[in-house]
């Protein structure tokens, strides 16, 4: 299908046929991703994610009812760095605490080297 370009502005335009729009689903004000590979230009809608609240998601939840809820994984025991034992996490430590220390138990409450390494050795692997 043949198509011209055309001075719009400053810019080129270029016309759709008919064809080619209700071929490709398109209509006034829809949004396009041009592409240019090497001297090819293609024109791709741009996928829209859809948005949700996560009210909206829980609304439609109860509507389905409890029947249509997915049943719960076990995903076993945790392991790795993502343990976190510490005086905050066995709420020994207040949340008035002492600012910086918070969280952070007395071997580590330093410079943090331990903890640094910890971690690098857990994503080395």
């Amino acid at each position: 299908m043949k198509v011209k370009i055309a001075k719009w502005g400053n810019s080129l335009g270029l016309r759709l046929p008919k064809a080619a729009v209700e071929a490709a689903g398109i209509e006034v004000g829809t949004e396009l991703d041009l592409v240019v590979e090497g001297r090819d230009l293609r024109l791709r809608p741009i996928a829209r994610i859809p948005y949700y609240r996560l009210e909206d998601l829980f609304a439609e939840m109860d509507r389905l009812g409890p029947e249509n809820r997915p049943a719960l994984v076990d995903w076993g025991l945790d392991v790795g760095a993502e343990i976190i034992d510490d005086d905050y996490s066995r709420g020994l430590v207040p949340a008035s605490g002492r600012g910086s220390r918070l969280g952070r138990s007395a071997p580590d409450s330093g410079t943090g080297t331990k903890r640094r390494a910890a971690r690098r050795r857990a994503h080395r692997s």
